[in-house]
This record gives C-alpha cells, sequence and structure tokens, in this order.
C-alpha cells in the first residue's frame, strides 16, 4: 500500500469546498501543488504513489484526480485506468500533471479519460485555473433539461448518467457532456470546432481532432456495432451529426 500525508489539515472541510487527490512522488512538486490549490480554496490529499488512491477515494470521495504519471508501481496511467473501472469513482475527472510531453502520451491521457493534461514545468496559476476550469464542466447546468431517450439509447441530465437498453453505461464527464450536446442538436451538423467550444471551452489540451477519440470511446460504449454507429455519424472533413434511428 501506498503512503500518503494528508495536505489539507485536520478536521471535517466545509461542504462547499472541494477535495483534491494529489499523486505526486516528488516532494517539493508536491508541496507546490498543495499550496497554490489550498491558496486557491480546494483540500488536498497528497499521495506519493498510486497504492492506496483508490481505496482512500472510496472511503472520502474526491472531487477532482491530479495525477503524475511516472510514479514508483503502477504509473499515472494505470491508476487512471483503475479509476475509470472503480463504480463511484469513474465520473470524478482526472487531470495529469507530468513532463511527458509527447503526443502520444497526451491521446494515450485521453483515451483512458483524462480531462486534462498539464506539462511539467507548469505555472501555478494556470493550475489551478484549469482546475477549477475542469470542476465547472462537472456543475455546469445540464444541455438536456430532462430524460432524453432516442432508440435504445436513455440520457439522464439530471443524475449524469447514460443507459443502452436498459443498461448502464459508465461514462466520465467529458464524454457525457459530449453525447448530451450531439443529442440535444440531435440531426445538426456539427463540427470539431463547435463541439470543442461547446465542451472543453478554455482546456487546451484537447484540439478538434481530439474530438475524435471521445467519439471513438463514446461509439465504443452506446452503438452495438461501433464500426457502423447508428447513432454517432461521422461527416467526412465537417464533423459529426447525432443521428435518432428510425
Amino acid at each position: 500500500m501506498g503512503s500518503y500525508e494528508p495536505q489539507g489539515g485536520a478536521g471535517v472541510a466545509p461542504v462547499s469546498r472541494c477535495l483534491i487527490f494529489v499523486v505526486e512522488d516528488d516532494e517539493d512538486i508536491a508541496r507546490l501543488i498543495s499550496h497554490n490549490l489550498q491558496a486557491a480554496g480546494f483540500d488536498v490529499q497528497s499521495f506519493v504513489s498510486g497504492g492506496s488512491v483508490v481505496s482512500e477515494a472510496l472511503r472520502e470521495m474526491p472531487s477532482l484526480f491530479l495525477l503524475d504519471i511516472m510514479l514508483p508501481g503502477p504509473d499515472g496511467f494505470a491508476l487512471c485506468r483503475q479509476i475509470r473501472q472503480t463504480s463511484g469513482l469513474s465520473a470524478i475527472p482526472i487531470i495529469f500533471l507530468t513532463a511527458k510531453s509527447g503526443e502520444a502520451d497526451r491521446v494515450k491521457g485521453l483515451e483512458l479519460g483524462g480531462d486534462d493534461y498539464i506539462i511539467k514545468p507548469f505555472s501555478p496559476r494556470e493550475m489551478v485555473a484549469r482546475v477549477r476550469s475542469v470542476l465547472r464542466g462537472v456543475r455546469q447546468p445540464p444541455i438536456v433539461p430532462e430524460v432524453l431517450r432516442l432508440g435504445d439509447l436513455e440520457i439522464d441530465a439530471s443524475s449524469m448518467t447514460v443507459h443502452v437498453q436498459g443498461r448502464p453505461v459508465l461514462t466520465t464527464v467529458r464524454e457525457f457532456r459530449l453525447l448530451e450536446y450531439l443529442a440535444a442538436h440531435s440531426g445538426r451538423v456539427l463540427t470539431r470546432d463547435q463541439l470543442l467550444d461547446a465542451v472543453w471551452k478554455e482546456t487546451p489540451f484537447v484540439t478538434p481532432r481530439s474530438i475524435d477519440v471521445y467519439v471513438r470511446r463514446l461509439r465504443e460504449k452506446i452503438e452495438a456495432d461501433p464500426r457502423h454507429p447508428k447513432y454517432l455519424k461521422t461527416l467526412r472533413g465537417i464533423g459529426y451529426r447525432f443521428e435518432t434511428p428510425k
């Protein structure tokens, strides 16, 4: 089990404060992150490895995970995968904060369910701003005002849940917002830039082409045959359209 050191102070945090789980094995960087997040009004719990993160998260639910990738033992990608596969944690936002700056690593972070990707060395002010941006995405008013039923698909905006043929489908916050937006504009062709502006806004980690990764992941979750989708249609060279099966 990995050790951790609570950084948010003793006692019970006020309801209005968000708890951030920071997984970073460099003590100086962990202190810098914690100091700036606490100064911005967040509570922080720091971990030096990923070993106990999931069990602690199930005991005290965080609002967001901030993960380094290069960690002792299972790396940040493996931890992200574990979080996304854990009932009760799968929808919590994840931000990677890492020195791994290659495009392949950023795409992998997206594909595993990351909501943002901050490269070291980083600006503490920018880090705090991007944490707030991701959390705003969780709290933003729903686009769909009630349960939306389209073919075998059911989208419940109030609980942020998706069901296919009555079976619950786990989605990340960003996946849900993208599906919700497409479904709310059923029949309309939306460009990648339009989807980016609607769902991601201030997140520079996600590029227009990153939308393709999210659509592919959604197809794997909601389509009977992702290679021949009936809901999420591609308009080559333009973007995507949500189509309600007849």
